[in-house]
Formats: structure tokens, C-alpha cells, sequence
């Protein structure tokens, strides 16, 4: 079969369809990741300027330091559970994130959930990419070459022209890396993940020597009097497993290159929620500090590292530490997803590398800035507004896998357009409707800010991914174990 690539088999059907040189099962012999690249990984992917962060909203609504901090442990203990089981199927058959959901999702249907991945991949591109370009807008004017104060906003856009450059200039950087494939992002993971936890400890080691006593850096809990504390933890619960709920559908496209289940497991469970965790106590303790050096809080790091009494050099350095920490992870975990996604629309014409540059190019187009302007909008918009799209596919992913294959799988069938697998597979659509349908109106009122449906939407929408999650998955056995597929395959297929 000349067309299929290496190691798929079509038993009547043109594998080229469906497969190219990076959709195809990784072969034994370039499954070569150990514990250490699968946790470096990790590492880089969560040290980001979001990780440090996360804990602002929930310390600014009233929560105290530990409660912050635990709902950040938590979140990413809930998170990492599908992260391994999704990434099971990646190391035992090679196979990567659009291949996989072909199983529950049909080879047609499977468009569905990967580009819906891939888009909220490209969102989070865009907001990264912004982020590293502000940190290189600061350097420039830390080094005196760039006064921001002196540009105007430009029309529509509503950044200025040297924000629009720096940004742009950052991207160019990621276009480089991508263009020479997966491996050159596995090689800068393991390499600067060790940096970046030395420069988190040393930002850490600041903020316990500016203040007079080490109390100054735990805030306690500031509730509001007609606020629990229960109110605020259930949506930020949510709104951190949604943070790295985009991973737990896509992380097959790097367990493929594991060694072993072992090393995709305890490589995630080392490099995921203490790194997290630790990551998120450093951002609470010097936001804490910059309250007694500087009279309020200042959670953005490039704020802080650029207001720093300290020599030009040392703040280039550490803001060009910022700049690859955003880089790491924005390759790692807004890249490859999408790059892979928007390959499985057209495998003839789109590889991996092609895939990358859509995302690029996506990333701009969706003007990153927007998405930041409120903490609001970023926690209860973007975070839980897609985990109630991601939850129910997860659901599904998990119900079809474990429960109704038991983790086998004929992965030839999975890349031939004439065979089991072929077309879509509506169970999973209705699975997939039912599952985001109880948190349509509690969005609808979080994007308008209005009571557009009765309250209990809201309430409901704070558990988004819990709800969504089960509900889809229980849907999408019930309806396959009840033979809803039988009717809908072609007959070359069935027999």
C-alpha cells in the first residue's frame, strides 16, 4: 500500500487518508522518553507567569494563603487522574490525541473534539505569547531602549505599536523551534526545566529577606461578611482543573514516546501538581512581599522584576528567565495539540510542522490581550467556559476506552476509512451534547454578565467539568453498550 504511512495497514481502504509520517504509530525503537523527560516536560510546561498567578483571584476574594494553595494541590490531583488513564492508550499503542479519539468518535467524527481542543490550544497560545512579549517590551525598557508611556494605542487593535512588535517578535521565536519538529521541543524541556525552578526558588529567596518576618508573606483569610469561603473555592476548584484540562485529552501525543506506563505515570505525578503547587506558593508569597516593599500587591512578575532596585543586567536576566519559562510552555502544551489536530483535517497535505504554523497564525488572529483584560472574564469565561466543553470529552474518551474496551484496541482499524471506525459515531455527538448542555445557560451568563437563566445555572456552571465529565461518559456507554452505532456504519464496515 503505498500511499499508508509507516507501520498502518488499510485492509480495503487508502490509509494515506487517514495517516501521515506524524500521525502514525511511533514505532518501539523511538519510544525513547524516560521519567525524567516526561517530568521535565511538566516542569517547563507549568512553570508559567498563569502558574504563578493562579492563586491571585481566590487570595483577592477573601481565601487564606493554605486555602489557595490547596485548592491549586488539589485541582491538580484531580486533573492528573485522566491525564494518566488518557494517557495510557499513547504508550501502549504509540498512537497520538486525534488517532485515539477516532475510537469513541469515529474517523469523521473525530474532527469534533480535536479541533475543539486545538482552538482552546490556540487561545492559550495567543495569551502566552502575549505574555513573553511583554516581558521582552520590559527589558527593552529596563535597558533604557523602549519608553512604553510614549506610545499611544493603536486603532482597533487597542495595544501599542511596540507591544505589537514585541509580541510579534516572540512568536517569530516560536514559529523557529516549531519548524524543526517535536524532538527540538523535547530537548529545550529537559534542558531548561532546571533553570527555571532555580530562578522560582531565587524569586522565592527574595521575598523572604525583604520582609521583617516570614508571617508577612502568609496572608490569612479576608472573607467578606456576607461570603463563605465555600462560594469562592467551588468555582476556582473548577477553574484549576481547568487549567490543564486541554492536557488530559492531548497528553497521548507525548506518552506515545514514553518507555513504559511507569514513566508516563510517575513521570506526571512527579512533574505535575508539585510543581504546580510549589509554583503557585512562590507567586502567593512575593505578591505577599510586594505588599510590605512596595505598599500593594503586584502579582505580574514582569511588573515586579522590572520595579526591582537592581542593575539593568540582573533585570534582563531574570525577565529573559520569564521569557523562556513562557516559551516552554507554551511549545509543550499549546502547540503540539493543534499542530496534530488541524494534520488529522488533511494528513496528505498537513504534517506536523504545517499544523504548528496554523496555530501561529490562529493564536494572533484571536488578539490574546482580550482575553486578559479582567480576571473575571479569564477564571469564569475562558477557564470554565472550555472545561465544560473538554470535561464531557474526556468522559467519553475514558467510558469507551476503559469500560467498553477494556484498553484494546485494533489500531489498523483505527487509520482505515472503510473500516469499523469509519464515518461518525453518534453516540459520542449525543454523549457530547448531553454533557455540555446543563452548563450552556450558566455560560451564556458568564459571557453576557447578565441573568440571561435562573441562578441555579451559575451554581451549576462552578462545577462544569465535574458535571460535564460524568454525565457524557455514563451517556456514551449507555448508548453504545445499547448498539446505537449498528444502524449507522456502512455496510462494508459492519461485516
Amino acid at each position: 500500500m503505498s500511499g499508508a504511512a509507516p507501520g498502518v495497514r488499510s485492509s480495503d481502504g487508502d490509509a494515506s487518508a487517514l495517516s501521515n509520517a506524524d500521525l502514525a504509530p511511533t514505532p518501539p525503537d523511538a519510544r525513547t522518553w524516560g521519567t525524567w523527560h516526561v517530568a521535565a516536560l511538566w516542569i517547563g510546561m507549568a512553570v508559567c507567569i498563569p502558574s504563578y498567578m493562579l492563586c491571585a483571584g481566590m487570595i483577592g476574594a477573601g481565601l487564606a494563603w493554605w486555602q489557595a494553595i490547596g485548592t491549586v494541590l488539589l485541582g491538580n490531583l484531580i486533573v492528573l487522574v485522566p491525564m494518566i488513564l488518557n494517557g495510557h492508550a499513547g504508550t501502549k499503542y504509540g498512537i497520538p490525541f486525534p488517532v485515539l479519539v477516532r475510537a469513541s468518535f469515529g474517523t469523521s467524527g473525530a474532527h469534533v473534539p480535536s479541533i475543539a481542543r486545538g482552538l482552546v490550544a490556540c487561545g492559550w497560545f495567543g495569551i502566552q505569547t502575549w505574555i513573553g512579549g511583554a516581558a521582552i517590551s520590559q527589558i527593552l525598557a529596563s535597558m533604557g531602549w523602549l519608553d512604553p508611556a510614549a506610545w499611544q494605542p493603536l486603532p482597533l487593535l487597542g495595544i501599542s505599536l511596540p507591544q505589537l512588535a514585541c509580541f510579534l517578535g516572540f512568536w517569530a521565536i516560536h514559529l523557529v523551534i516549531v519548524l524543526r519538529g517535536i524532538q527540538s521541543i523535547k530537548v529545550l524541556e529537559s534542558w531548561a526545566s532546571p533553570f527555571l525552578l532555580l530562578c522560582g526558588v531565587a524569586l522565592l529567596a527574595w521575598a523572604v529577606r525583604a520582609v521583617p518576618k516570614t508571617a508577612d508573606l502568609l496572608p490569612p483569610e479576608r472573607l467578606p461578611a456576607d461570603t463563605s469561603a465555600w462560594s469562592i473555592f467551588l468555582p476556582q476548584l473548577t477553574a484549576m482543573v481547568g487549567f490543564w484540562a486541554t492536557l488530559s485529552l492531548n497528553i497521548p501525543d507525548f506518552t506515545r514516546y514514553c518507555r513504559s506506563q511507569r514513566v508516563q505515570a510517575s513521570g506526571q505525578l512527579l512533574g505535575l501538581p508539585l510543581t504546580m503547587t510549589l509554583f503557585a506558593f512562590i507567586g502567593v508569597a512575593v505578591t505577599s512581599a510586594t505588599v510590605v516593599v512596595f505598599g500593594e500587591a503586584i502579582w505580574d512578575p514582569v511588573v515586579l522584576v522590572g520595579r526591582l532596585d537592581a542593575s539593568p543586567t540582573i533585570v534582563s536576566v531574570a525577565l529573559l528567565a520569564i521569557v523562556l519559562a513562557t516559551l516552554t510552555t507554551n511549545l509543550a502544551a499549546n502547540v503540539v495539540s493543534p499542530a496534530n489536530g488541524f494534520s488529522n483535517l488533511a494528513p496528505r497535505r498537513i504534517g506536523f510542522r504545517g499544523g504548528a504554523l496554523i496555530t501561529c497564525i490562529i493564536g494572533v488572529v484571536m488578539m490574546p490581550w482580550k482575553l486578559l483584560e479582567t480576571l473575571q472574564g479569564y477564571v469564569f469565561t475562558w477557564l470554565i467556559g472550555y472545561s465544560a466543553l473538554l470535561g464531557p470529552i474526556a468522559g467519553i474518551m475514558l467510558a469507551d476506552y476503559f469500560l467498553l474496551r477494556r484498553t484494546r484496541l485494533e489500531v489498523n482499524a483505527l487509520y482505515d476509512p472503510r473500516g469499523s471506525f469509519a464515518g461518525v459515531r453518534w453516540s459520542a455527538m449525543i454523549a457530547l451534547a448531553v454533557g455540555v448542555a446543563p452548563n450552556l445557560p450558566g455560560f451564556l451568563n458568564a459571557v453576557s454578565g447578565r441573568s440571561i437563566a435562573p441562578p441555579i445555572f451559575d451554581s451549576i456552571y462552578s462545577w462544569a467539568w465535574f458535571v460535564g465529565l460524568p454525565l457524557a461518559g455514563v451517556v456514551y456507554w449507555a448508548l453504545a453498550r445499547g448498539g446505537v452505532e449498528s444502524s449507522n456504519r456502512p455496510a462494508h464496515a459492519r461485516a
